[in-house]
């Protein structure tokens, strides 16, 4: 059996053979993200791409580590925490299948992981190599432009919802603020 390439991913680490790129390529063509391409497009994507599975309470990334690689949730629910001072942990979002997390990769600025996540069901997750996601996106534009109009769309809706938890939370603080001064 001739094997493609070995990738490692954040410490777990898969062997690629002709059977798995095919099963990847079958995985790329179900996910809406992705619908849009031409097969040579699916066919690169797969190239820079794995399957892994995270178990239970396995954590994925952590808040300030180097940013690597971007995930598509297959099955499974991954949780997204922030480190808030004077608060500690806070779950900002509840990640589910075909949720994308890690897509900061994308971003040319960001060079650290901004939030921690952790498997809270065992997980199924697609992985892509960004570096690798950075070049074919800039090597075929009409693929870069597939995904950053994607991306755009992750990045909207979580500023929606973090707008919303942080208008929740100033509600919540202001009612403490009235009860304690009663």
């Amino acid at each position: 059996m001739a094997m493609f390439s070995v990738t490692n991913v954040d410490n777990l680490i898969t062997d690629l053979d002709p059977m798995h790129t095919s099963n990847l390529i079958e995985t790329l063509r179900t996910i809406p993200w992705f619908l849009d391409l031409k097969p040579q497009q699916i066919e690169a994507l797969a190239a820079i791409s794995s399957i892994v599975q995270y178990q239970e309470g396995e954590t994925i990334f952590c808040e300030g580590d180097r940013v690597d690689n971007i995930y598509i949730i297959l099955s499974g629910e991954i949780g997204v925490d922030i480190a808030v001072p004077s608060r500690g942990i806070v779950r900002i979002t509840t990640a589910e299948p075909l949720d994308i997390i890690g897509w900061s990769k994308l971003t040319p600025v960001v060079r650290q992981r901004t939030a921690s996540t952790i498997a809270l069901k065992d997980s199924t997750l697609l992985v892509l190599n960004g570096d690798e996601l950075n070049r074919l996106c800039e090597e075929d534009p009409r693929l870069g432009y597939v995904i950053m109009r994607r991306v755009a769309n992750v990045v909207a809706s979580n500023l929606l919802t973090i707008k919303l938890q942080l208008m929740d939370l100033i509600l919540q603080s202001s009612r403490q603020t009235d009860i304690q001064t009663r």
